[in-house]
């Protein structure tokens, strides 16, 4: 297995240093021998060593640095004379870039382009130049560079003035097949093309499709009914609380919040001016019923809102004894399930209202949010676009794009299989060596576990993007809480997860 790796440890740099010197001092007459045989370069604490690796040897390596004067610079003059306006907005150089002679192989090349793509792409330069060696221009070429100015240096090294900008990285990308493998809770990669993408929402055929989705979306949620709108899980909430505002009017509610959704749930709540207490417990916790129970007791509340599926922390919110109690003190239950739906078989025909969306464990694409309901809901002042009862009287008052709704529909023939699927990609992770950083063991539900590395492997996520293994970390929520996620619904998963399982042994050999 190849792989890279952003380097950091002193054992790693002893290893540049080496390479360094076999490259550039026996190979490259470029520096003066030394007995330690090490060369380090005068940039070394500006740089930034991509390496790569044959399992656990070190077999290649290049540096970025961003600093001016490039080397560069120094051989031609400012590079941004030569070149395109717009290339130069954030350049960085590209430099020492050395493999070992016995690994001089197409793998090793492809593993450096991928790293080179995926750390310029992600930094966000606009090009990168590199001193290219004259006899490796066929090399450089198939890397994406190409050559901007006349060839420099003495008979012994000569290099050509090359540049890798966004554009040919992306090209270079394509043609080395550089996939990139996402755990992330959505939007989910789609393997069928689309269809319907000029059918008009007021067609006979968009009508037969949405009424189809509609079908599939009551028998799979068991709710009376369904109001589909464009829009996001943030959006479908809003609608919810905005209806909720509606129904039980001037009474108080508690919202109960044991992670980042919840308390998304009281922000948007707050911006409705409902009226409610809060019931909040730490990231993960269990709801503590006893105490929930208490409040209810004294009869000051007529609903409870939470969220289902806290994907922040990897836990599902069980409702059931919820509902036990709602019904003992005669209260209402609303529920986000906008990250639970579709994950496991479950029946919203008890809640009051529920919200769900078609792009995360149903594995259709984002775009579609749903509100189930079990009762017409009562006239309300919202906004129409967000006005649950003008909805619900006024069937499809607004464009919806059939291509959504033909997706998410392609996606729901594929329950009640799904169910199964997602509940042994979560086994997978159970017998993975992730488990041991979860955070959430016990109450695992099949759409996302989070994970709480150790300071070892505060790098991990980020040398993982650098071979196509996008962990879900990049939220700030998830930063601040210095968590990392991997959820089960995305594409081949399974591939990814054989992937990144491999990387995970060879990366903790490697830094131990």
């Amino acid at each position: 297995m190849y792989w890279c790796k952003i380097a950091r440890t002193d054992k790693e740099f002893d290893e540049i240093a080496k390479l360094n010197y076999e490259t550039f001092v026996e190979e490259i007459p470029q520096h003066r021998p030394n007995e330690k045989k090490r060369l380090i370069d005068r940039f070394h604490s500006e740089n930034t060593y991509l390496l790569v690796y044959k399992g656990t040897e070190m077999v290649g390596m290049l540096a970025f640095r961003d600093q001016r004067p490039f080397s560069l610079d120094e051989k031609i003059g400012n590079v941004e004379l030569l070149l395109e306006k717009e290339v130069c907005h954030k350049l960085c150089e590209i430099r020492l870039l050395a493999v070992k002679k016995e690994f001089r192989n197409g793998r090793v090349f492809s593993q450096l382009a991928k790293g080179i793509y995926s750390y310029v792409y992600d930094i966000g330069y606009t090009a990168a130049v590199i001193s290219g060696i004259t006899r490796e221009k066929k090399l450089y070429n198939q890397l994406g560079f190409h050559q901007f100015a006349e060839e420099v240096g003495t008979e012994d090294a000569k290099f050509l003035p090359m540049i890798l900008t966004r554009k040919n990285g992306s090209k270079m990308s394509e043609r080395i097949r550089f996939t990139q493998n996402t755990f992330f809770p959505g939007p989910v990669e789609q393997e069928q093309p689309l269809t319907h993408t000029g059918t008009s929402h007021r067609s006979s055929e968009f009508l037969s499709l949405y009424n189809e989705m509609r079908v599939k979306l009551l028998e799979l949620s068991n709710a009376k009914h369904v109001t589909t709108l464009v829009g996001t899980g943030t959006l479908a909430n809003d609608v919810m609380l905005g209806q909720m505002k509606a129904d039980f009017k001037e009474t108080k509610g508690l919202i109960i919040s044991n992670g980042e959704f919840g308390e998304r749930l009281i922000r948007q709540a707050k911006k409705w001016h409902l009226n409610f207490d809060l019931c909040t417990y730490k990231w993960g916790e269990s709801f503590n019923l006893l105490e929930i129970e208490q409040n209810l007791w004294t009869g000051n509340y007529h609903w409870i809102c939470f969220v289902h599926g806290e994907t922040s922390i990897g836990i599902c919110n069980d409702f059931e004894p919820l509902l036990k109690l709602a019904q003992k003190y005669n209260v209402k239950v609303c529920a986000d399930c906008i990250s639970s739906f579709g994950s496991f078989s479950f029946s919203i025909e008890k809640l009051h209202i529920a919200t769900a969306v078609s792009g995360k464990s149903l594995g259709a694409m984002s775009g579609l949010a749903f509100i189930f309901t079990n009762g017409k809901p009562k006239k309300n002042d919202a906004p129409l676009y967000i006005n649950l009862a003008h909805h619900f009287n006024n069937p499809l008052p607004f464009t919806m794009p059939a291509f959504l709704v033909a997706n998410t529909l392609l996606a729901l023939q594929e329950y009640p299989k799904r169910f199964d699927l997602l509940q042994t990609r979560m086994e997978q992770i159970s017998k993975s060596p992730f488990l041991q950083y979860c955070i959430v063991q016990k109450s695992l539900y099949p759409m996302i576990v989070s994970m709480k590395l150790p300071l070892e492997l505060e790098h991990f996520s980020d040398d993982a993007k650098l071979n196509g293994l996008l962990l879900h970390d990049e939220s700030m929520y998830l930063k601040k809480h210095r968590l990392v996620q991997i959820s089960v619904v995305s594409l081949n998963f399974e591939t990814a997860l054989k992937k990144l399982n491999a990387f995970y042994e060879s990366y903790v050999h490697v830094i131990s």
